[in-house]
């Protein structure tokens, strides 16, 4: 499939959309459940610190030219319009990976990313507007009720930077409806940004800013911690992992498909969240959780499927 102009191009330009989702998915999660790993060792917003950290590096080291070509355009051609749009994916980057990452330090992987798809429902349903998307939000809230009710059994113990107690359950859902919202923005700036700025550039601008975002929490939290060796060295997998590859992989997909569409193919995310947190984590579901996790999945993959109607997309 050619690109749209402006796309990316090269090897990626030549892998359907959905194969590059379903590497997405899995490299991401891979990632967070590293990341879950080492909070024995630094607190959550450091290890979001050393992710974004690496990610922007590699992204300003692999498009360094086209990064300063777009950099020297924004202003001498007056692309105010541009520049804030990547700004604002930048921000909505920051937020979202400082979030779930506090939500991962408080209960479990596959939960929290089943609250966080919250976001990828809202755009399917609010793109859609039609009377069945009703039943998908109700399955959706019936989903989060199951994981309410439940909260006060997923608190598995503090970990650096974060508190114990019955809160801490409470807290985790918190953050990750915070990373939900996050996550909505993120699927539409993502597609604007592919459109707006050619290759990587516009993903290697937001990047920085999100890494400059969270420099002051990850550097109060992780202090002399951050310069150890083994510590950088797992920094820069989870950064590989967790946001090189999936950001670079999606932005090239959003190039090529709707955003509904796109929906459709993450709803894998939470069910694959939940395996890896139970091979790599030893976080084992009870039943009403997983019933909560495919309520969820089912709503999302229902909602966006319905609203991708007779959008031309290869098949998943």
């Amino acid at each position: 499939m050619t690109p749209r102009p402006g796309g990316g191009a090269g090897a990626l330009g030549r892998v359907p959309p959905s194969v590059l989702v379903a590497i997405a998915i899995v490299s991401v999660q891979l990632g967070a459940g590293l990341a879950d790993r080492m909070f024995t060792e630094i607190p959550p917003a450091a290890v979001t610190g050393l992710r974004l950290w690496t990610a922007a590096a590699a992204m300003a080291a692999i498009g360094g030219r086209g990064l300063a070509r777009a950099l020297r355009e924004l202003p001498r051609r007056r692309r105010w319009q541009d520049a804030a749009v990547a700004a604002a994916f930048g921000v909505t980057l920051g937020v979202m990976n400082f979030s779930i990452y506090q939500s991962f330090a408080r209960i479990p992987l596959g939960i929290a990313v089943t609250v966080e798809f919250l976001g990828p429902l809202a755009v399917a349903v609010v793109s859609s507007r039609r009377v069945v998307d009703l039943l998908w939000v109700a399955l959706a809230g019936l989903g989060v009720a199951l994981l309410a009710r439940g909260g006060a059994s997923l608190a598995s113990g503090a970990v650096p930077g974060s508190r114990g107690g019955a809160g801490l359950a409470v807290t985790g859902i918190a953050f990750a409806l915070a990373a939900a919202a996050a996550w909505a923005a993120y699927i539409m700036l993502s597609a604007a940004t592919g459109r707006r700025l050619s290759g990587s550039s516009g993903l290697a601008i937001a990047m920085i800013i999100s890494a400059l975002l969270v420099t002051p929490p990850a550097v109060a939290a992780g202090h002399s911690a951050l310069l150890r060796p083994g510590v950088l060295a797992t920094g820069a997998a989870i950064g590989l992992m967790s946001s090189l590859i999936p950001y670079g992989f999606e932005l090239e997909a959003l190039r090529r498909i709707p955003p509904r569409v796109f929906g459709i193919w993450m709803s894998l995310e939470p069910a694959v969240a939940a395996v890896i947190g139970l091979v790599l984590l030893g976080e084992a579901l009870a039943a009403r959780e997983w019933a909560a996790l495919c309520l969820v999945t089912v709503a999302s993959a229902g909602a966006a499927r319905g609203a991708a109607g007779a959008a031309q997309a290869p098949q998943a």
